[in-house]
């Protein structure tokens, strides 16, 4: 158990419908979860305090989507149909794209 005086909120303004001494002896709540953490943890209940693990470090690799194997065969697929005149841009010509793909 740790040794520490609780931290009493002093400046505090007093609630009038308390008694005149109930809120200058109350501890500050965030002090004494803290406290209970800490003392949790060296009591062995916890394994560790989970406000004193630091941020993980490492950045999320960045990924190309481009590079991907589904990409790769999508993109061959779509030069392979635009070569054929099966895909083409839409014109005044062409208003609507193709209901069908005709892959015989």
């Amino acid at each position: 158990m740790t040794d520490e005086p609780f931290e009493t909120s002093e400046n505090a303004r007093r609630d009038r419908r308390e008694h005149g001494g109930a809120s200058s002896l109350r501890p500050d709540d965030d002090e004494l979860a803290r406290r209970t953490e800490q003392e949790r943890v060296e009591a062995g209940i916890d394994d560790y305090d989970p406000d004193d693990v630091p941020p993980a470090t490492d950045e999320p690799v960045p990924t190309d989507l481009t590079e991907s194997e589904d990409y790769q065969e999508a993109e061959a697929e779509f030069r392979r149909e635009e070569s054929e005149g099966e895909v083409y841009p839409l014109t005044e010509k062409h208003p609507f794209p193709p209901s069908h793909y005709d892959r015989s």
